[in-house]
């Protein structure tokens, strides 16, 4: 299993979903092996989908549904493939404006 993620991936995650959004408003947070993606709405933060490390540098996606479980998304590989396909499948979920 791998370890723990540390904050430097996270900081990574979110410098490049900026970088694909071409927006500041996703914030990444490390959870185990899980990083966390959120948007915040209102004075909240949202988690509206993970990136999962399965192996070294390869990641599975997932979303949250309204129910609160989460729902795997057909995206796996290194970071950047995986975030690509996560802001393509997600993007009325990471619009700062919803």
């Amino acid at each position: 299993m791998p370890a723990t993620l540390s904050p430097d991936r996270a900081a990574e995650l979110q410098r490049l979903l900026a970088e694909l959004t071409g927006h500041t408003a996703a914030h990444v947070r490390p959870y185990g092996k899980h990083l966390l993606i959120q948007m915040r709405r209102d004075d909240a933060l949202d988690t509206v989908a993970r990136l999962t490390e399965t192996a070294r540098h390869h990641y599975t996606a997932a979303f949250r549904t309204h129910s609160g479980r989460w729902e795997p998304l057909p995206a796996a590989g290194n970071m950047r493939q995986t975030a690509e396909a996560v802001v393509t499948m997600l993007a009325p979920y990471r619009d700062p404006s919803v």
